[in-house]
């Protein structure tokens, strides 16, 4: 089963990926992810995507793509993947056809007034990137990645000025997939406010994933 997540800011992507993983035992396949192996690799492509990163920059549509496509030809993805970050933009996907057919896309949709409330308290781990909130998914140790043991913190960018702005970026970036993939006749809504546990019965539902896939899958 090859997956897209969308979602906005917030959307608790990162967490349902996990648990997504976990049922599917498909690879979660993140942009940001895939930026830090090609930068630790030291490959053409890595340093150019460390230069871009460094000046705060976006990283190209070309240099996004490439990688990608590189990741997705790797063995763990050839029974299927969760692509979570790729494609932000209609130029991406166009281009993912070229390489790639999803089965699925997964629109978690929240109101923004949802996302100010979860990542104004929300906390990452440096390590692993997996996330927490100060209120809604605590780790068990206080400052201390239950999965890695990596430190916990607070990015200066989940500061409600600061969620405004990408909430803005999303819709104007990002949301249009949304349609593109709406009129394609692949884009599954879930409602992303309840629950964790809750989203994931929501989310097996829509994608079609039954007691006896998941045993086939195991």
């Amino acid at each position: 089963m090859r997956l897209i997540f969308l979602g906005s800011p917030g959307a608790g992507k990162g967490t349902l990926a996990a648990k997504a993983v976990a049922i599917l035992k498909l690879p979660h396949i993140s942009t940001g992810a895939i930026f830090r192996a090609a930068i630790a690799a030291g490959n053409p492509l890595g340093l150019r995507v460390k230069v871009v990163i460094d000046e705060g920059q976006l990283v190209d549509d070309e240099t996004t793509v490439a990688l990608v496509r590189a990741r997705l030809a790797q063995p763990d993805a050839q029974k299927g993947y969760i692509l979570d970050g790729f494609p932000r933009t209609i130029p991406q996907a166009e281009a993912l056809e070229d390489f790639s057919a999803v089965d699925k896309v997964v629109n978690f949709d929240i109101p923004d007034s949802t996302v100010l409330e979860r990542l104004s308290g929300r906390q990452i781990c440096r390590k692993c990137g997996i996330n927490y909130h100060v209120i809604f998914n605590k780790p068990k140790k206080e400052g201390i990645c239950d999965t890695c043991g990596g430190a916990i913190y607070i990015r200066n960018d989940d500061r409600e000025a600061a969620i405004i702005e990408r909430l803005e970026v999303y819709r104007e970036q990002t949301a249009p997939l949304i349609e593109f993939y709406r009129k394609k006749g692949l884009l599954v809504d879930v409602d992303a406010q309840p629950s964790v546990d809750e989203v994931v019965e929501n989310f097996k539902k829509a994608v079609g994933i039954c007691s006896g896939m998941i045993d086939r899958i195991k």
